[in-house]
């Protein structure tokens, strides 16, 4: 079973529309395997506690999709994300797809 942890917090305007897309993802086949967990991030102590990257996160076994390593800090704001040239704050579910089968997970 692969863990897929939804880190936010409260206030991100991004953080739902990521949520869905990621939803929408897990619930086809070839991803059944998954297990999501949500975690809010109330706080700058608890985002040092995690090494929380901003909000939203998603870590699949513990790395992050978006760098593709093991978060080693922390940042307590909104996150931006630079794709293809184009800074969002929301992951597409076609980005999440893609870094989904690249980790070798799907």
């Amino acid at each position: 079973m692969n863990t897929i942890i939804f880190q936010y917090f409260d206030g991100c305007p991004h953080s739902s529309e990521t949520l869905e897309n990621l939803k929408s993802l897990l619930d086809a086949d070839s991803f059944k395997d998954f297990e999501l967990q949500m975690v809010e991030v109330p706080n700058p102590d608890m985002a040092r506690e995690l090494n929380f990257q901003g909000s939203p996160t998603v870590l699949i076994n513990g790395v992050d999709i978006y760098t593709e390593e093991i978060p080693t800090s922390y940042n307590y704001s909104c996150r931006i994300f630079t794709i293809n040239g184009v800074q969002t704050g929301v992951l597409s579910e076609e980005y999440l797809h893609d870094k989904l089968s690249k980790l070798g997970v799907s």
